[in-house]
Formats: C-alpha cells, structure tokens, sequence
C-alpha cells in the first residue's frame, strides 16, 4: 500500500470488540480506558461545549456523535482500506451514542472499534504478504492503481478489499521493479514493509486510542482544536520553545532499531566524536549504574524519553555501529546531558546578489527565512535572558544586514504554519513605528486590538514578504499587516486561510496535579480580523505580485475543512499607511513577466507545478509496466537535459540531478545516513522563487529611486520614517 499516504502515525489509533478471540497469540490490545482518560473526556467536554472558553461551542447531542464516529473511522481508516462498509454497520449502535460515552467517561466504544480495526489490519497484512509469494506479476494490461480513496465508498465486502489491495501491491511491486530490483529482493523489501505495518498498529498504546478517539471529537469542533496528551503536550512544548535537555540527536525507527538520523552541532553527541549518523541505539542506562534496558523493538518515542533527561546528567547508550552487523557487540558510551538548542527551525539569513543589468545597478537583497513563530513560553514567563523568540532573532539578523547595507530584506515566510500570536505581532513591531497589529474578537464578540507599542523600528528599508498556500495563520497575520500598512510587497500565492486563534489549556491546572495526568487542551478561542477590518479565514492574504499557484484550495487549505469558521469582516481600525503599491504593481508585473520569460529555473518550476497538479488531479496511475517505464524514461531525460542546460548557461547545478528519481522505497527502508545527507543537498537546490521574489523588490528599488513622481504616489513624503528610495 502507499502507506505514508493512508496511515500517518497518531492516526493509526482506533478500532471495537468482537473478535478479540481471533487476535493472534502476542498481539494484546491496548489496555481498556482509564479512570485518568474518564476524567479527561469530562474535563475536554466541559470546555468545547461552554462559550466561556470555546469560540464557537457546540452542545455534544446525538447529531456531534454521528460527526465524531465518522471522525473516528476517519482518522482510523482514512483510505479505506482495512474496514468493510458490513464492518462499519456493525458500529451502527455507536453512532448516536458516543456523546454519552464522552459525557459520563466511559470510553469503551472507542477500544471496541480498535479490536476490530487492529483484527482487519493483521488480516489485511496476512493476505498481502501471501500474495507476495505467487508467480511474478502480469504488468501488460490496462490496469489502474486508485491511490486517491478519500471520497470512495467502504468496500462492500472482503472480496473487494483483495481487489484493492491487489492493485496496492502491484504498484508497490511495480515501482521496485523499475528502479532495478529484483524478485526476491522485491519480495523482501514488501514482506518486511507489510510486516512493519502491523507491527506499529501493535505498538499502539491506550493513550494512543484515547488521543485519536477525543480528537475526533475535538475536530468536530473545528479544524484546530486538539487534545494533547500529556507526552504529546511536552513534544509540543519543547517544539516551540526550540530547546530540549538531552544528547543532541536526531532519532530513527528503521525497522525494530532505533537509528541515529542526524548530529547536533555542539551538543554532547557531537562534542563526544564518538556517534555518527546511522549508528544504532540497543540499549539504555541512566547515570553511571542505571540498569541497562534493552530497547530493540520499543517504539521511538519511548526510547527518546529515556534518552532525554536533565542536563548534567549523565545517560548510557549501548551502540551497534552503522557499518556493523545488527548482532555485533555494541559500544558503551557514556554521555552527559545538556540543554540543546533546536536550530533548525531557527530564523537564519542569507543575501543574493543581483548583478547589474542595462543601466541597473548591482543590488543585495538580505532573505531571513522563519519556518515557524516560535517562542519559549516558560522562558519568556520568567525573564530568562537567553529565551528563544522569533522576533528577537530576526532583529538580531537584520542589525547584521544593516551592517552589510542592503538594498532590501525579503522574509520568506513559505510553509510557515504559524505559532505564538505575540511574536506575530511583535515580528510585526519590527518593521512600523508602533500601531494596530491584528484584531482578535473573542466568542462574546468583544474584539481586543494587538499593538506593536515599541517606538522605532528595526528595518526601515526595502520589504517584501513571500508566502505560499504553506504559510498559516501567524504568518497571515504578519503578511496582512505589512499589506494593509503599505510597509512592503507581498509576493507568492494564496495563503491557507487560518483565521482562528488557538490557546493552549493544561487540564491539570484545576486539579493541581504534581504530575501531568490529563494532558492539554488547545482550543479556539477568537477570531482575527485584519487592521483593515477582513478577515483571512478561508481566503488567506491574497499577494500584491502572484506566481503560479502549487496546490489547489480545494485540495489545501482552510477551505477544504468543511466545518471551518466562515468569512467576515468587522470595522477597520485606524492605522498609518506607509505606502500605496498600487500604482507600482503593474509594472513590478510587467518587468517581472519578462523576465521569467527568459528564466529557465522559473520555467521548469512552472512547468512541474502543472504536472503535479495534472497527475493530482487524475487520482490514478497506470500498472502497464511499458507505460510507467517511458514515464520514468522521459522524467530521467528531462532532468538530465536540465542539467546540462545548466551547465551551459553557467547556473547553479542541482545537487540531486543524479539522484533516483523513484527508488520504491519509503523513509524507514532506505540507508539512513543516505537519505539523511539527501535531504541536506535538498536545501541547496536552486530556489527560483526566492530568487526573482528578490529580483521583483530589487526593481521596486529601482523604479523608485529612478522616478520621483512615481515615488510621491507610492511614498508619501509625510512617511519620513521608512526609507525606500533615497
């Protein structure tokens, strides 16, 4: 099956009763619902449905139940693979019935729709791996694989079922096959891939079942709400503040091991010299004579919480080698555990220089990219002074590019899904001189205007922001306020249209626990409104410049979520405008026309943006064997032929063009130090959008500085503070 397309791990969690007696000998289910669980449904009911704390409550009553069973199956069997619609009938009692099952905690429906759920999974796994054991496959006909099940039907029956998971298999064979390899290595390869499948839904935990279960209620609320529990809440937490207390290590789960994806810089795994990626963790021990706990076959997430610990603490790794066999004698190594900051997802800056051109000067654009608004919430609470803040290290990054003299700054905001709302508005702060940000009305209606009330500003230059389909919610806010301050470009496509803000509640904090036992609820809490009084629910921030749009909204997007808040829009609030882009636009668009006429790289990332979205939108692929290798042949050419017209017209090289372009394999099943430094030569592939987002601010430069009247329309003179032409 195409499993990292049908099973995303918390959503393989849920299942019913029945047939615990056909369950094989080892695979226990998980434990049945706890006293602590009970207590949380109650507690999650209490808040989704009271608009003290809920923006948009609703009363949990049998007609909520249908849309939370749906959920549920939904998140359970999202492609439809492993239940049949007779399966689904035998639930019919559940339907109108788990609003109660909330209400009074008692939970039992949803590990009796798991049972049934984890029995049709093994079953399914059984048949496939029989079928591995036939002749080859007959790839000659006109078969199809229909990868897209989101809007079919259940299956009918078993029988049906086989046919579907026949194509599945076949695909996967087909796909190996043609990236070279052979039979019985084929055989292997999916015999232990079908395997690996049933053994994570055996992995799963009761918690598991619960988390997955309370979201389908919370998801019924709206799109963003979530529980979290209290494992989850922590992983949360520590994404956000960018900082962790462990070893410095990237984990992997590859096959029953868990395997060292990637190093930290400066932290004690790499200062040690001692690990490298690919080794693999068998066991761990705590501090200088823990018990060594052999953890071969754990899941990752609970090796990870024996390897992290409180810095100055010292943790042992048992460590099988990358280059050794599995059964070699692991190394002992000893490590002492450090607060480790998370840069990756860090705010990090880079400059492209533009070249003169007729009678345009050289110019340098400063890029920071910010993946996420990202701040330490504990930190920040108790004045740390080393707390992680997207806005402080953004200001910190554009002291340097004043340093460095810059003609202008693009924020890549791309894929951005958002974060704290405070450093939206702070980040905002740092390119207007003190004003409205966003407009946040609650469930009451009340609406609490968000300033930046910091006097000055960090950047008084040059602006754009660039944004995708990717970019969400704080990114929407930041990118609507520079819009509706005239402050800079937006350039890019739609955005996603989240226009909700979310809090996150500690189910703890009432009963006062010393240990976290209910986990967090993060729930809607108010709608933004942009200053000018719009909202971007639904629409997104739409750019003053658009380049060609990757994904669809019906396919992504706050607009796909069919339970999603409507558009609105309340009074604007008074608010200085810098500028009015307006009478530059057209221009900007004609310039930037011609030259992605002439772009290569902008052309062949147009040219596979309409491919993908062609074969999206066909929803199948083909199993004749002839067809899918011309497909394959041509893709290879293409690359090949781009290649060498780099070469040719002295352009960057893309440094995956000899790369495979389909090896069959999924993330866990490929050499892990591989696919690791894959992915880094993926970031240094040519960026043909960032480049001209920098080349279309480059030309508002100019054409200001070259026409003063143009400029006294689009800057009035009265703006003395921001400086775009001198």
């Amino acid at each position: 099956m195409k499993l990292s397309h049908t099973l995303p791990a918390l959503s393989l969690a849920l299942a019913l009763t029945a047939p615990l007696a056909l369950l094989a000998r080892g695979d226990a289910l998980p434990a049945g619902p706890t006293a602590d669980q009970a207590t949380t449904a109650r507690l999650v009911h209490g808040y989704l449905s009271d608009s003290r704390f809920a923006y948009r409550p609703r009363p949990l009553d049998d007609a909520l139940s249908q849309e939370v069973f749906d959920r549920y199956l939904e998140a359970l069997d999202p492609g439809k693979q492993f239940l049949t619609a007779q399966d689904v009938a035998r639930f019919a009692q559940y339907r109108t019935a788990l609003d109660d099952a909330i209400k009074n905690g008692e939970l039992e429906p949803a590990y009796a729709i798991f049972a049934l759920y984890k029995q049709r999974v093994h079953e399914r796994v059984a048949w496939a791996r029989a079928l591995l054991k036939q002749d080859m496959f007959d790839f000659g006909g006109d078969d199809r694989y229909e990868f897209d099940r989101e809007d079919a039907p259940w299956a009918a029956t078993s029988a049906e079922l086989d046919a579907l998971w026949r194509q599945s298999v076949r695909n996967d064979w087909l796909r190996l096959k043609l990236a070279g390899k052979k039979p019985d290595e084929i055989r292997t390869t999916l015999d232990k891939r079908y395997a690996n499948l049933a053994r994570s839904v055996d992995e799963l935990k009761g918690e598991d079942v619960f988390q997955v279960f309370l979201n389908a209620y919370a998801g019924s609320i709206d799109p963003h709400t979530d529980y979290f529990t209290p494992r989850t809440a922590e992983n949360f937490n520590l994404a956000m503040s960018l900082s962790l207390e462990g070893i410095g290590a990237v984990l992997q789960k590859q096959d029953e091991v868990v395997v060292i994806r990637e190093i930290v810089p400066g932290g004690p795994a790499a200062l040690s010299g001692k690990l490298k990626t690919g080794d693999r963790i068998v066991a761990v021990g705590q501090g200088a004579s823990g018990e060594m706990k052999d953890v071969v076959g754990w899941r990752i997430d609970d090796v990870v919480a024996l390897i992290r610990g409180p810095k100055d603490t010292k943790v042992r790794l048992d460590v099988v080698p990358a280059e050794a066999m599995l059964d070699s004698k692991p190394v002992r190594i000893v490590l002492t555990r450090a607060k480790i900051k998370l840069e990756e997802q860090a705010a990090k800056a880079e400059t492209i220089r533009l070249p003169a051109s007729g009678n345009q000067p050289a110019r340098t654009i400063g890029v920071i990219k910010l993946p996420t608004f990202y701040q330490d919430f504990d930190g920040r609470r108790f004045n740390r002074a080393d707390y992680a803040s997207a806005t402080r290290d953004v200001a910190r990054l554009l002291r340097q590019f004043k340093a460095q003299r810059v003609d202008g700054v693009v924020m890549d905001l791309r894929n951005n899904g958002g974060g704290s709302l405070t450093e939206a508005v702070e980040l905002t702060g740092l390119f207007i001189d003190q004003g409205p940000v966003v407009q946040v009305r609650e469930s009451g209606g009340r609406v609490q205007v968000e300033s930046d009330r910091d006097p000055g500003v960090a950047w008084d230059g040059p602006l754009a922001v660039l944004i995708n389909r990717g970019s969400a919610s704080a990114s929407e806010i930041f990118a609507g306020a520079i819009q509706d301050y005239g402050r800079g470009l937006v350039i890019g496509e739609p955005s996603f249209g989240k226009g909700t803000v979310q809090n996150l509640l500690p189910l703890d904090r009432w009963p006062a626990n010393e240990q976290p036992r209910y986990g967090q609820l993060k729930l809607t809490v108010a709608q933004f409104f942009r200053v000018a009084g719009g909202s971007t629910q639904h629409k997104g921030v739409v750019p003053d410049i658009r380049f060609p749009v990757t994904v669809d909204a019906s396919e992504f997007g706050e607009s796909t979520y069919e339970n999603a808040l409507p558009w609105t829009r309340i009074a604007a609030v008074p608010h200085m405008r810098y500028g009015n882009f307006a009478p530059l636009v057209p221009r900007l668009e004609a310039l930037h026309e011609a030259r992605v006429a002439k772009d290569k790289e902008f052309q062949w990332w147009a040219e596979d943006v309409a491919q993908y979205r062609e074969e999206r939108e066909r929803k199948w692929v083909t199993l004749n064997e002839a067809a899918r290798r011309a497909e394959r042949d041509a893709f290879e050419a293409k690359r090949k032929a781009r290649q060498e017209a780099r070469k040719a017209l002295g352009l960057a090289l893309d440094p995956l063009a000899d790369a495979e372009a389909d090896d069959g394999l999924q993330a866990g099943e490929r050499n892990v130090a591989e696919d690791a430094a894959r992915e880094k030569l993926a970031e240094q592939r040519p960026d043909p959008l960032l480049r001209e987002t920098a080349a279309i601010l480059a030309d508002a430069v100019n054409l200001l500085e070259a026409d003063r009247k143009l400029t006294a329309q689009v800057l009035p003179a009265t703006r003395d503070a921001i400086h775009w032409a001198e």
